[in-house]
Order: C-alpha cells, then sequence, then structure tokens
C-alpha cells in the first residue's frame, strides 16, 4: 500500500456541495461472507460457498490497492482476472465490440447512463449489497444517471483540474485553462517542458467548452466545432495525449511541467515527489477558474455476466468500510463511503484539494448523457486525434 506523505494542495475556487437528500433507515447486518441470493448462471463452478470460482474486473489503470483483491481471492476462493482500460470510450468500445468475459467493470457518471441505454448493464440486487444503503454518503446515490442505484453503485469520485510544476511557474501558477488552451501560452509552456493532456474525448473536448464559456455537456454542433478547432490550434505544443499512466510515466519524473489531470493522479505524484529536505512536492493542482468536470466512478455488473451473484457479493465487499478507505488510501481519490472516513488517512481527509469544503465548486459540472450528440463527440475526436 502506498504511504501517504504529501502538501496540502490548492483549488483555485470552491462551490458549495449540495446538501444529502434524505436515505431510508439501513438493513440489518448481513455477513459479506454471506452467500448471495439469486446463484451464478454457471453453478457448476462455484466454490463451496456457493460462489464462482472466478470473476472477471475490468478497471481503470491504478485505480484500486490491490490488497483488497488479494485479500478478496483469499478469504473466499474467488480468484480474480483483473484487466484495466484507459477510457470510458475504450471500455464502451470494448463491450460493444463483442467483449463478453467481463463480469465486473467501473464507468463513469455519463457513461453510465449510455450503457443502460444500449443495454450493456444488469440490474443489481440490494438484498445482496447491504452496504450501500449502510455504508453511502446518501448524497452520492440516486443520481439522475442511474436513479434509484439499480445498476451500479458508487466507487470514487474526483475533479479535473491541472497538475504543473512550480518550479517552473514560480510565484504565478495557473489559475485557468488558457494553460493549455491558449495557443500562446501552450507554446510557451511547451518549450518550458512539456504539455500533456488526457487521452479523453469528453474531457478534452469539454475543458475546451468550459474554456469558451460553454457547458460541458454542450451538444450544439457550432460550439463543439469552435471547441474542435481550439484543440487543434494547441495541439502542435502538446507532447502527449496520456490518460493512463501520466502520473507515473510523466509527473513523478517530470517529463512535462503541466498536465490536464484528474484530482487524485495529481495527488499520487506529488506524494511520490516528496523532497526530503523540504517535505514539500514540486508538484501542486488546481481547478482552473473556469470551472471544470466533476465526476463519480461506479461499479457496474455487465449485462452478458454468468457470474451476477458473486459478483453482486463483490461489489458489497468493495463498499466494505475498511475496504473503501484502503482504496482511497492507495488512490488519493475521496470515497462515496460514509463509513469508510474513520479510516482514511487525516492527511487525505483533511486535504481540501482532494476533499474539497462544502463551501466548494459552483462552477463544477457533472457529465451528463449526450445523447445523440455522441455520434458528433466522437467525429471530432477523431479529426483532432488524425490530425
Amino acid at each position: 500500500m502506498k504511504i501517504y506523505k504529501w502538501l496540502m494542495l490548492t483549488l483555485i475556487f470552491f462551490i458549495p456541495i449540495f446538501s444529502a437528500c434524505g436515505s431510508s433507515a439501513p438493513p440489518a447486518e448481513v455477513s459479506s461472507s454471506e452467500t448471495p441470493t439469486g446463484g451464478d448462471t454457471a453453478a457448476s463452478n462455484s466454490t463451496e460457498s456457493g460462489l464462482a470460482k472466478e470473476l472477471s474486473v475490468y478497471n481503470w489503470a491504478d485505480y484500486i490497492d490491490e490488497e483488497v483483491l488479494k485479500n478478496y481471492e483469499k478469504e473466499y476462493g474467488v480468484k480474480i482476472i483483473y484487466d484495466t482500460f484507459a477510457s470510458n470510450e475504450d471500455l464502451l468500445a470494448k463491450l460493444q465490440g463483442g467483449a463478453t468475459g467481463y463480469d465486473v467493470i467501473f464507468p463513469s457518471d455519463y457513461m453510465v447512463a449510455q450503457m443502460i441505454e444500449l443495454g450493456l448493464l444488469a440490474e443489481i440486487d440490494h438484498n445482496n449489497i447491504p452496504n450501500l444503503k449502510k455504508n453511502m454518503d446518501p448524497f452520492f446515490l440516486d443520481l439522475p444517471y442511474d436513479p434509484g442505484n439499480k445498476h451500479c453503485v458508487p466507487y470514487q469520485w474526483g475533479t479535473t483540474g491541472i497538475a504543473y510544476s512550480k518550479k517552473a511557474f514560480g510565484d504565478t501558477p495557473p489559475d485557468s485553462w488558457a494553460y493549455l488552451y491558449d495557443p500562446e501560452l501552450a507554446k510557451k509552456w511547451a518549450g518550458a517542458g512539456g504539455i500533456n493532456i488526457l487521452n479523453d474525448q469528453r474531457e478534452v473536448i469539454g475543458e475546451a467548452l468550459k474554456y469558451l464559456g460553454y457547458s460541458l455537456n454542450s451538444t450544439d454542433e457550432k460550439q463543439l466545432e469552435e471547441a474542435k478547432n481550439l484543440v487543434l490550434q494547441v495541439k502542435p505544443y502538446i507532447k502527449s495525449f496520456n490518460s493512463e499512466d501520466y502520473d507515473e510515466s510523466l509527473l513523478v519524473p517530470h517529463e512535462v511541467v503541466i498536465s490536464m489531470a484528474w484530482s487524485g493522479d495529481a495527488a499520487q505524484a506529488a506524494s511520490k515527489t516528496i523532497d526530503e529536505a523540504t517535505g514539500e512536492s514540486d508538484w501542486a493542482y488546481i481547478v482552473p477558474k473556469e470551472g471544470a468536470f466533476v465526476f463519480q466512478d461506479n461499479v457496474c455488473i455487465t449485462a452478458t455476466s454468468e457470474r451476477k451473484a458473486t459478483a453482486e457479493h463483490f461489489l458489497n465487499y468493495l463498499l466494505d468500510a475498511k475496504n473503501g478507505a484502503a482504496i482511497t488510501n492507495y488512490t488519493y481519490y475521496p470515497s462515496p463511503n460514509k463509513a469508510a472516513e474513520e479510516f482514511i488517512n487525516k492527511d487525505i481527509l483533511n486535504d481540501p484539494s482532494i476533499y474539497p469544503p462544502k463551501e466548494v465548486m459552483s462552477k463544477l459540472e457533472w457529465g451528463k448523457p449526450l445523447g445523440e450528440a455522441v455520434f458528433i463527440y466522437d467525429r471530432l475526436w477523431t479529426e483532432i486525434k488524425s490530425q
């Protein structure tokens, strides 16, 4: 497990987190070791407890404490077959391309809605996931992309912003998406050490829209073309499009001086680059003044899974308070698991760049389903990457 040692990062602005909606009373205590009701299709391939012998999990890269997986395997005799993806679009393409072997997947909010519409997700049985109501913060439940949490449970959440080298920027830290989208500024920082952009079409197009003063959920084709042209203007100055391992391969070794970043990845990079003499890292993180994405990643079961009951048992295991804390202590992303806060490292829990105060976030937006406009985004992304 990673050891948390890192400085307080600075958010440029904060916005109010909405007050939590009411929740029903928690169910009676149910042991996570109980055999889930419903059974699995491939019952002949089960352990003594009735769980499947294998479970295929498809997650974002570097997004879970592997000890959680090992402990699950050891405790329940279920072998976890683990694979990773780099973006929601990669995940969707894999499933639409006919991949039927995955049981548990981790899509972000807007992608959940799209997958529900496409019939790619199974409905979950809440009786098999008692930790959902018992441990989760009600603020992160029953969101518009999955009303009633019929298909998914919350996993981690965070913000998108800018990771930057304090040495490179000195007394004038970046406070705007202009540092990535304005050609003159992009040229300057490309020459000063390099720029990384996330390899994610919703993020890149969405933050360009935000910089232009539009909603990052815009489906207006004229606005989207404007955003695409903005990205193309700065593309010559972008060193890399990387969202899979940029914290490890680019930020930690200082291969770039500025990067579009997810909050937890920036925190991980900072924690790994602490100067022993000063106790500080050269890496800091801000949310630009124009605003950005706030996102929640989720754990869902594919519609093609033949091990649904075991998958639900695994979901409940991830929502255990200590397991939820272990995941956040590893990823540096905030947990929607209220019961986990008791076990989360205090330096993480008290860091406003990871857990923004309640007065945060008026300019942040949740990603929404795009409807038919998703095809416009696909076309624009292809044009951006191919030119």
